[in-house]
């Protein structure tokens, strides 16, 4: 039998594994499923700008339209309710609300919103806000000028004020290691730059950021859980050289520690000999920054994707996301999983790292770990359609991926297990529909939902399907 006819036998296997009060969510964000992006008074992001540079996106497209759910945002709840999810994860632009990154609010922007979220009330599922998921407003300077920072908290501030009534989560920042590393160190994402290590700034910037916002948030009020989502990436050498290891140490403080350990600890990560040096600009950093970074938490947002394996030596500029030619200058490179399976992406698909990366939060944070949710977890993967009429995708990897992980997440968790000391809360599928996947443009398939690039029906997915069942048959 193959895993996945196991697995369609198994929902109520699986859903007996799920405890009672476990939040099972979807995610998505503005940019890649919004489009609409001139009207309502939008001003543009720094994705706006970089998807119409040639040569940025793979496929040559741009989020204009995206999936448009800011006109079939109502379609897109009713699915939500259909699958009987606990949670929508989404993210509100911010030169939607703020079409220059300051001042006065949009009316319009904030119109929208406000109908999403009394939608979303009325079908009965819980809102978790997104302030940041990567379009940074492109009238401000960026995330290397430190005035970013206190951007950021009054627009926090003043979405605490307008919609804190009826937000049940609020997530900060999302991924400030992808903004660091993708979109200032190898130029991958927007706004396209190629610091390499000078780009360390804008990892401090968005840290202090979303202390900021924290503190903004519940000075306005919010009744809400406040965290933020960082992205965790096991990693492991590539073999048993001294420079691979040392490497793989490099890359995990740079990828994991370094956005972990200020947010939970309070403090910036040693650096692993012998690469103090580059990060000469983070032990420069104004000490009273730390205590707003290491604002106290509700939860802590986990992403997980896949390990990483580090050998020495430059490579050929291959990273997850796309080819960088900044990658290929550094003196380590990112190794192949041969021994594992993988997804339209390319990348390891490697539940058992999931427990990993649990584990390691549980190890290095204690009892300063808040209690964790799985933010967003979920894979690409090439896909064609059956049935007669050419609607239907049996998308059977995804739903042996979705089993694996959200099963070896629940598994991992509770006494005696891998991550004993881990209070896993919640899991959040990436992503309810097929989106603009960011480089990738709409080459690569998340969605439960597949979107028609032409007329953007929505059509839901054996997947979707499949998840609908194991939600109806937990125990409530």
């Amino acid at each position: 039998m193959s895993a996945r006819a196991e697995w369609l036998g198994r929902e109520r296997e699986l859903a007996g594994m799920i405890p009672r009060g476990f939040e099972v969510g979807v995610a998505t964000s503005a940019f890649q499923i919004e489009g609409a992006t001139r009207e309502g008074g939008r001003g543009p992001s720094v994705w706006d700008v970089f998807t119409h540079e040639n040569g940025r996106i793979l496929d040559g497209s741009t989020a204009d339209v995206a999936t448009d759910h800011y006109s079939r945002f109502a379609d897109d709840v009713a699915l939500m309710r259909e699958l009987g999810v606990d949670s929508y994860r989404f993210s509100i632009a911010w030169p939607r609300i703020q079409p220059r990154g300051r001042g006065q609010l949009s009316q319009d922007g904030l119109a929208f919103y406000d109908r999403l979220l009394d939608a979303l009330l009325v079908a009965g599922v819980s809102p978790m806000a997104t302030l940041y998921h990567w379009d940074t407003p492109a009238a401000l300077a960026g995330w290397l000028d430190r005035d970013t920072a206190y951007r950021f908290a009054d627009y926090a501030f003043s979405l605490g004020e307008v919609f804190g009534d009826r937000i049940d989560s609020w997530v900060t920042i999302n991924e400030p290691a992808t903004v660091t590393l993708n979109g200032y160190a190898l130029g991958l994402h927007a706004p396209g730059s190629t610091l390499l290590f000078d780009a360390l700034p804008a990892a401090h910037h968005q840290l202090l950021g979303h202390g900021l916002a924290v503190d903004a948030l519940r000075s306005a009020g919010v009744r809400g859980r406040v965290g933020i989502t960082n992205v965790h990436s096991p990693v492991e050498p590539a073999g048993d050289r001294e420079d691979d290891a040392a490497y793989a140490a490099l890359f995990d403080h740079v990828h994991n520690r370094l956005f972990a350990d200020p947010v939970l600890l309070g403090r910036y990560p040693e650096p692993p000999e012998p690469f103090q040096g580059l990060f000469a600009s983070l032990r420069e950093a104004d000490r009273d920054d730390a205590a707003t970074i290491a604002q106290p938490l509700d939860f802590y947002g986990l992403n997980y994707y896949f390990p990483s394996r580090i050998a020495a030596g430059p490579g050929d500029g291959s990273s997850p996301d796309g080819h960088a030619s900044a990658m290929s200058s550094l003196p380590f490179h990112l190794a192949p999983w041969p021994e594992l399976g993988r997804t339209g992406f390319g990348w390891p698909i490697a539940p058992g790292f999931l427990a990993v990366a649990l584990r390691e939060l549980a190890e290095r944070y204690g009892t300063a770990l808040p209690p964790v949710v799985i933010t967003e977890s979920g894979a690409s993967f090439v896909e064609t359609a059956d049935g007669g009429d050419g609607a239907r995708v049996d998308d059977g990897a995804r739903i042996d991926y979705l089993a694996d992980h959200l099963s070896a997440a629940l598994a991992a968790t509770g006494p005696g297990r891998a991550a004993e000391g881990v209070d896993l809360r919640g899991f959040f599928v990436w992503s309810l529909l097929d989106n603009f996947e960011w480089a990738a443009g709409y080459t690569q398939k998340f969605g439960l939902v597949g979107v028609d690039p032409r007329t953007r029906d929505r059509t839901p997915k054996a997947s979707y399907h499949w998840l609908q069942t194991v939600l109806g048959d937990r125990e409530r």
